[in-house]
């Protein structure tokens, strides 16, 4: 169903769609479209198609895999407006859908692309030697995308192609036709203008539970790429590895944003705002603020202000950010718990109806933002110690002291979770030691938008509870492959090749 019809009358439309599902004959102008959900024959002829193809597509020259990124973006540039409009339909903000769509061109930008190519091969000449370091693909990798931003994620999965594994994704029921659009339109025609073997990539829409264990169990599987909540990860990763597969795990956020006393606090303030996007049902927005007591009055009315202008709406309106929230019952435990542990409500708190009028039973919540002062005991806030998935700011005013700076980054640096951190700041010295020590995280932003895409950089991954044991910065073509040296020789005597290195060691030290 479209999801101005969900936020038009809820139950009339769930009721409608399953009705549907259960093939009866009901007036239904609301649809988007139908999609067929696999059975397990499916998931395992998927994944026997993928086995056959894996090989011959590892044999593929890297320049001609590393052309399937090019011919991705080139489809996306033209495409774009398409798959905008199905992502609105299944319910994401037209600015936002924007934002996703956007990150998917800097993702197949030419820097990302000949960085990534860089790291996948790499030769020196050395005498009579060729010498080749290089990452091969595992083989088979299987996807499993989040349901709140499906498509985009999924063309993140594929970048595994790249690096010359053969792919099987499942798309999510909750929203599978902005992932079946982006694959078959833009990533089939790309494999085939390239001769990809058959079984290259495989997909289907299905529930996930079955398919992950389908794909656990089955020995032609490779790598698990899941995307999903810290708990089921974790047992995932510890799963894969008992059985001999590499889980790569894109898991929750609990970004934090650190403002000091010199920073642009107008600037500052809109990358806050940011954690109100899609009602911060978005991994990487910011979770936590800690701000310098010198500036924190102001920068609280400042966010205030601008939390008072984020707005429902459809999501096909401009200028409309927030996401509808159908179950928010965990939001107000986080608010309850907060306020009884001595946090002040600064902002927000309430339901909102599509208008933004306040409602008890409304679909939307408002943008929340908390104060709470101090930063030691502020993790026995849940709010401050977990990712909450809600327009829920809590900002942290930090005690004044001499040791401020380095409260605040060990603060930082002790987060449990490793996705974004950002710091404003104009001085250089603040600057310096913030890059110095914080060791935890994906990447890192100066005076910067916290969710703003680059070309070059990582556009996800971390370290802790957001990549588990084996997390960093993740580019997917070099997280399903492996290193591997090659050394090409002509004409050397094996018998020298064994003990001419201390030679040269010997003339190297006359």
């Amino acid at each position: 169903m479209h999801s101005g019809s969900v936020l038009t009358d809820v139950f009339a439309s769930l009721t409608r769609k399953r009705r549907l599902e259960r093939g009866e004959d009901v007036p239904a102008t609301d649809v988007v479209g139908r999609c067929a959900v696999a059975d397990a024959e499916t998931v395992a002829a998927a994944t026997e198609a993928a086995a056959a193809a894996a090989p011959e597509w590892a044999a593929t020259p890297l320049s001609t895999r590393m052309a399937l990124g090019e011919l991705v973006r080139e489809r996306l540039l033209a495409r774009h407006e398409e798959l905008v409009e199905l992502l609105v339909a299944e319910g994401s903000p037209v600015a936002l859908a924007r934002w996703q769509v956007a990150g998917l061109v800097e993702l197949f930008s030419p820097e990302t692309l000949a960085y990534c190519a860089g790291q996948l091969h790499s030769s020196v000449r050395i005498g009579r030697r060729e010498l080749t370091v290089r990452r091969v693909a595992d083989g088979v990798v299987c996807v499993n995308p989040p349901s709140n931003a499906p498509a985009a994620s999924a063309l993140f999965g594929i970048t595994a192609l790249l690096a010359g594994n053969a792919v099987v994704l499942r798309a999510p029921r909750s929203a599978p036709l902005g992932v079946l659009f982006a694959l078959r339109e833009l990533v089939v025609p790309a494999l085939t203008e390239l001769d990809a073997p058959a079984g290259t990539l495989n997909f289907f829409c299905a529930r996930p539970g079955p398919v992950l264990r389908a794909w656990l169990e089955d020995p032609r599987v490779d790598d698990i790429f899941f995307t999903g909540d810290v708990e089921r990860g974790l047992e995932l990763e510890r799963e894969c590895v008992a059985r001999g597969k590499k889980p790569i795990l894109e898991l929750a956020g609990n970004d934090c944003v650190v403002v000091w006393r010199d920073a642009d606090l107008d600037l500052a303030v809109e990358a806050l705002t940011e954690c109100f996007f899609g009602s911060g049902q978005i991994c990487m927005a910011p979770n936590q603020v800690v701000v310098h007591p010198e500036v924190a009055d102001e920068l609280l009315a400042r966010l205030t202000e601008a939390a008072g202008r984020i707005r429902p709406g459809y999501p096909w309106q401009e200028g409309v950010l927030l996401s509808p929230v159908l179950r928010s019952e965990r939001f107000f435990a986080y608010l309850r718990d907060a306020l009884e542990r001595g946090a002040s409500l600064v902002h927000g708190g309430r339901r909102l109806e599509v208008d933004g009028e306040p409602s008890d039973t409304g679909p939307f919540l408002e943008p929340t933002v908390l104060r709470v002062d101090g930063l030691a005991g502020c993790r026995e806030i849940d709010a401050v110690a977990t990712e909450t998935f809600f327009p829920l700011l809590p900002v942290i005013v930090a005690e004044p002291g001499p040791d401020l700076l380095d409260r605040v980054l060990d603060h930082v640096g002790t987060n449990p979770y490793g996705l974004r951190n950002s710091l404003w700041a104009d001085d250089e010295a603040v600057v310096d030691r913030f890059l110095a020590r914080t060791r935890n995280g994906g990447l890192l932003k100066i005076n910067d938008s916290h969710l703003g895409w680059l070309p070059y950089l990582p556009t996800h991954g971390g370290t802790g509870l957001t990549g588990g044991v084996f997390g960093e910065a993740n580019y997917p073509m070099l997280r399903s492959s492996h290193l591997q040296g090659v050394s090409r020789a002509t004409g050397i005597r094996p018998r020298d090749a064994v003990f001419d290195a201390y030679h040269r060691l010997d003339r190297q030290g006359r």
